[in-house]
């Protein structure tokens, strides 16, 4: 095994890209001066489930068709919900 490989180690967990998933929904929606009702309606989700989605203390975890429906809807390639700031 390459020693450059084997040294890396990965240090975040599910919960560190959750929390940058749940910024990011937040930060896209209101730049689009969406309500999370708003955004409830245009994918057919609930709005407390939004509400849950972007609460950090609530434990919801989003699968990745969830994500792709929040990201065609607000026009954002899905990718850009993993960048951290």
């Amino acid at each position: 095994m390459n020693k450059s490989i084997k040294s890396k180690a990965y240090i975040h967990d599910d919960e560190y890209y959750y929390t940058i998933i749940r910024k990011n929904i937040k930060r896209y929606r209101l730049e689009k001066n969406l309500t999370q009702q708003d955004l409830a309606d245009m994918t057919e989700l609930s709005r407390e489930y939004i509400c849950d989605c972007e609460n950090e203390k609530r434990n919801k975890h989003l699968t990745i068709s969830t994500l792709g429906r929040i990201s065609e809807a607000l026009g954002i390639p899905i990718y850009k919900f993993f960048e951290g700031k």
